[in-house]
């Protein structure tokens, strides 16, 4: 399954569903089937020009960052959750270091928050989702950012196995189990923070939302922007594979629905 989802996002991402769309309507056109040809043409232009010079990324991003705002800080909590994606695992294995990519605030939020909970535990979850697995996840990488923001190690749970977002809340959910923890918050990013609410919803985890790593102002519009092209590609690509997955889940069983409430 996991391998699976990691091939047809290869090919599902939307640069290369344009990519693949004009290549497949670029050859029935030399195959004479110029009207099919042409359809297909035409929709790997359609999906190129909404990635690239519209907000159609940034605005189906805003949606789902909406979906959670962040909570009034409880008076208390046992643990706090946050999901790995944040770590440039392939850098670090190379340079050294801690690296972080755009999701490090996932991180640096788990900190502010350790801090004004010091009695809460700190599950990370996150193993190694590359194709390789020849890398540390970033329930492993964590070690030495945490230490080096004087978190003490005892107060670590680490969640090494989990390649995917469903793998993270069932590993999570039998952690939570074995160390007696509830009343957590999830730390994640804003837009990720829909599909993590339904899984552990599904699996009968009870957490408190607690975004992060905001993309939009809060503010987009639909349009066309035609000022930050490859950025544009970017947040397009982010909220598709986002929409995606949600969907997936659904289908598939592994949320009870596409958006859940924040009730």
């Amino acid at each position: 399954m996991f391998l699976a989802s990691k091939i047809f996002w290869l090919v599902a991402q939307p640069l290369s569903l344009a990519f693949f769309s004009l290549l497949l309507g670029l050859l029935l056109t030399f195959a004479r089937l110029r009207r099919t040809g042409g359809a297909f043409g035409a929709l790997g232009l359609l999906v190129l020009f909404l990635s690239l010079y519209t907000s159609t990324g940034s605005y189906s991003l805003q949606i789902l960052e909406d979906r959670f705002p962040r909570p009034s800080p409880p008076q208390e909590l046992s643990c706090i959750i946050v999901l790995g994606g944040a770590f440039e695992n392939e850098v670090m294995a190379g340079r050294g270091g801690v690296e972080f990519n755009q999701a490090g605030d996932r991180f640096v939020e788990t900190v502010r928050l350790a801090r004004t909970y010091p009695a809460a535990r700190i599950l990370v979850s996150g193993g190694d989702g590359s194709f390789s697995g020849a890398y540390a996840g970033d329930a492993r990488a964590s070690g030495t950012f945490f230490a080096s923001s004087g978190i003490r190690p005892e107060r670590l749970i680490r969640e090494e196995e989990s390649r995917t977002t469903f793998e993270n809340a069932a590993n999570t959910k039998d952690l939570l189990a074995v160390h007696g923890l509830e009343n957590c918050a999830l730390v994640t990013s804003a837009f990720h923070m829909p599909r993590s609410v339904g899984l552990f919803r599904r699996l009968g985890v009870d957490v408190t939302p607690w975004p992060t790593d905001y993309r939009t102002n809060g503010r987009v519009r639909f349009g066309f922007d035609f000022t930050q092209p490859s950025l544009n590609a970017q947040l397009t690509t982010t909220a598709a594979r986002e929409w995606i997955g949600l969907i997936g889940y659904y289908l598939t069983g592994r949320t009870p629905t596409v958006l859940p409430d924040s009730g």
